[in-house]
């Protein structure tokens, strides 16, 4: 099924434009050094041989130079100044959930372009990715101002043409697409899992963290970890269109929900942390910039 925009020509410059003041704002007094700090001098890239010196690691020796010039030889490396930093955005019809008065697709959004101008900022590449249970599109990664407005444009906008949620393969994509290690950030309510609540896409994580800077951006709804006590209601999945009665103000459902929920949290938190992915959740009520600025000084 495909979702038609309701945003006219008008309302969406209005809207990016809106998302352009903010962030940039804030990417600015806030968020480029800090970028920097965290991104930054994670990579390096090689740079010349020199003759050995004392206290030199010798792990660097270039062996190659060191036999056809019978002398100690060491590789020079130096901190990669430009990055390629790509946004694997969750653009499933969960996005469009919200309880507190903001959308996760609207929270989303602004994280992307607080992430894209720092990035810019700093003078890196920004791509994008967006997935539901198939890769929707993908933006190539580049330089500038309008290809960042291009971005943030395609996420306000964007409809997908399915429902669902795979992270599996966004991650797999991302392995694929992009060959050069990138600082790839995936922005999604993770709810991605089997029936016991285990992830779905620890072997595709598993892949890319090998081969990317990943970093998880965990965007949730309080509502989605607890359930209120407001009676009989009609509940129905966003994403598979499933519906069912319940009874809210049996405590004994409530609390086997949360255990679930619960559950799940921490089976995906010790996965993270088994592959050392770094990771932040950010509620729809919170300000999302304390999150960030806890992701940055995490790393």
């Amino acid at each position: 099924m495909t979702y038609m925009s309701n945003l006219s020509a008008n309302d969406l410059l209005k809207k990016v434009r809106k998302i352009e003041i903010k962030t940039r704002a804030l990417s600015h007094q806030i968020f480029a050094g800090e970028y920097h700090s965290a991104f930054k001098g994670r990579g390096m890239a090689f740079s010349e041989v020199r003759e050995y010196q004392y206290g030199d690691d010798v792990r660097n020796m270039d062996w190659n130079v060191t036999a056809r010039l019978r002398s100690p030889y060491v590789k020079v490396f130096e901190e990669e100044r430009e990055l390629t930093v790509v946004l694997l955005v969750d653009v499933s019809r969960s996005r469009l959930f919200g309880t507190t008065g903001a959308s996760r697709k609207d929270v989303l959004a602004e994280i992307a372009a607080v992430l894209s101008f720092s990035a810019i900022i700093n003078n890196d590449k920004v791509g994008a990715l967006f997935f539901s249970d198939k890769v929707e599109k993908f933006i190539p990664p580049k330089k500038g101002r309008s290809h960042l407005l291009h971005i943030i444009r395609e996420i306000i906008e964007f409809e997908p043409t399915t429902d669902g949620t795979d992270i599996s393969e966004a991650l797999r994509y991302l392995t694929n697409a992009i060959k050069k290690k990138c600082t790839a950030f995936l922005l999604s309510d993770m709810i991605d899992v089997n029936q016991d609540g285990t992830p779905r896409y620890e072997e595709a994580l598993k892949v890319a963290v090998n081969r990317h800077d990943l970093s998880v951006i965990e965007v949730y709804d309080p509502r989605e970890r607890n359930i209120p006590d407001v009676g009989l209601v009609h509940i129905k999945d966003s994403e598979t269109g499933r519906g069912a009665w319940v009874d809210t103000s049996d405590r004994r459902m409530r609390l086997a929900y949360e255990q679930w929920f619960a559950n799940m949290e921490q089976t995906s938190s010790r996965l993270f942390m088994k592959y050392n992915v770094d990771k932040v959740s950010i509620a729809l009520d919170e300000d999302y910039v304390k999150g960030l600025m806890t992701l940055f000084k995490n790393r």
